[in-house]
């Protein structure tokens, strides 16, 4: 089917208009839980949990965790009282909100870190083994003895990246003795280039979107036995690197008394580029949590590639210019034309639905959490912010919950938006986000 037909004249029309919506998966089965499905979280889980050590050798930013990846999940009954579907003391009612920090993600800052870190680690390790510096039951901080750092040395990690998962990448990767590449598109922020240079990381340049950056940096690592491409688009170890985030949020709702099961249901809101993050994270949280989690992706209103990509129904790739949009957003991690074809097909079952924000909603929003909270993150960010706003105040949301018979319960209900960046944005930079959130 033609895939404007398959977004539906009313559908269509808002995305051209670049109007903010939500829509909805008619495929989606709440009770699917992903189980037949070959990937599993648990060997990333496994594999943090065996480099802890390493890693908190490697980053002294980690030594508070013992060397594991892990940000706060901090409760905004503010900001939910700002942006309530009602607006008014009782929105209590619909649930409660909190906010997943991985704009403070030790290190690199951002949600990125999660799958370039484990995509680094599963490569030394494969390396060091396979060269015989290693054996498979040696501690995994031997990875950091000069013999191995010098040997991995001879590889480079090349990835292409708007900047966070560059970074991550870069970090990680020089923490572990590789050399790293970052192959960046020309709409790639000034300053994110800025901070990847000054870290002693390669940044290659190129016209056009970023997915011309990426088919770049695969394209020059064809030829190169010695260069490994992270494929954001492709990867299985970045995807899975990401879905082990979803034990530690289910320890974090544990400890802070936040039942999940029938009673109790479970909203995710997670900003969505190519899809690899939120992707992983809900394909996690679905193999943990079934019926009781209902995932939601937010994208920008000219970078909608997921939702084009599953509402056209096929494996064929759907770029967002082939429904009339131009892919121009300001939220640089989030302008993203066309799906993971990896992801793309694994959300056409767990995927709730999706609704869009314009770029001048991102950094009002922004700015609003900002100031209700005292929390600053990028504008990309700030895009799951109108997540539950959507579900309890839209008529499409209402009908959702009805539809699931979730309106009797939406009082237990627990809400819990991603924020996936910030930490390392220049103060500068910062400043200019506010003024923007203030017009």
């Amino acid at each position: 089917m033609d895939p404007k037909e398959a977004l539906g004249p009313e559908t269509l029309r808002s995305l051209l208009d670049k109007q903010a919506l939500l829509w909805l998966s008619p495929a989606h089965d709440p009770t699917d839980d992903a189980r037949d499905l070959p990937c599993d979280p648990s060997a990333a889980h496994a594999r943090f949990e065996r480099c802890a050590g390493l890693l908190a050798r490697l980053f002294p930013e980690l030594a508070a965790t013992g060397g594991r990846l892990s940000s706060p999940l901090s409760p905004i009954p503010h900001l939910q009282q700002r942006l309530s579907s009602v607006g008014e003391p009782g929105a209590g009612s619909e649930g409660t909100w909190f906010l997943k920090r991985d704009d403070i993600l030790p290190v690199a800052g951002s949600v990125k870190a999660r799958g370039g870190f484990h995509e680094a680690l599963s490569l030394a390790e494969r390396l060091a083994l396979e060269a015989g510096l290693m054996d498979v039951d040696d501690d995994r901080a031997r990875l950091a003895e000069p013999p191995i750092r010098q040997y991995l040395g001879r590889h480079t990690l090349s990835v292409g990246s708007t900047g966070n998962l560059g970074l991550a990448i870069g970090l990680i990767g020089a923490g572990l003795g590789f050399q790293a590449a970052v192959h960046m598109s020309s709409d790639a922020k000034a300053w994110k280039k800025d901070r990847l240079r000054s870290r002693g990381i390669t940044v290659v340049e190129h016209a056009g979107d970023y997915a011309t950056a990426v088919a770049s940096g695969r394209a020059a690592a064809l030829d190169a036995p010695l260069i490994h491409f992270v494929d954001d688009e492709r990867s299985e170890a970045l995807f899975l690197g990401y879905a082990a985030a979803a034990e530690e949020l289910l320890y974090q709702l544990r400890t802070a008394r936040r039942p999940v099961d029938a009673t109790h249901p479970l909203f995710v809101y997670l900003p969505c580029g190519v899809g690899g993050a939120p992707g992983g994270i809900t394909y996690g949280l679905k193999r943990l949590l079934g019926p009781h989690v209902h995932c939601f992706f937010a994208e920008p209103a000219a970078s909608p590639c997921m939702l084009v990509q599953v509402a056209a129904g096929t494996r064929t790739p759907v770029p967002v210019h082939d429904i009339g949009l131009d892919n121009q957003t300001e939220a640089d991690g989030l302008a993203v034309g066309l799906a993971s074809p990896l992801v793309a097909p694994i959300m056409s079952r767990l995927l709730a639905g999706v609704f869009t924000v314009d770029d001048d909603t991102l950094f009002r929003d922004a700015l609003t959490l900002e100031r209700t909270e005292g929390i600053s993150i990028e504008p990309s960010a700030a895009a799951g912010l109108r997540g539950p706003r959507w579900l309890l105040g839209s008529p499409r949301g209402r009908r959702y919950l009805q539809r699931h018979d979730l309106t009797p319960v939406i009082a237990g209900a627990t809400h819990v938006i991603w924020s996936t960046g910030g930490a390392l944005v220049p103060e500068d930079i910062r400043a200019l986000f506010r003024a923007r959130g203030e017009r």
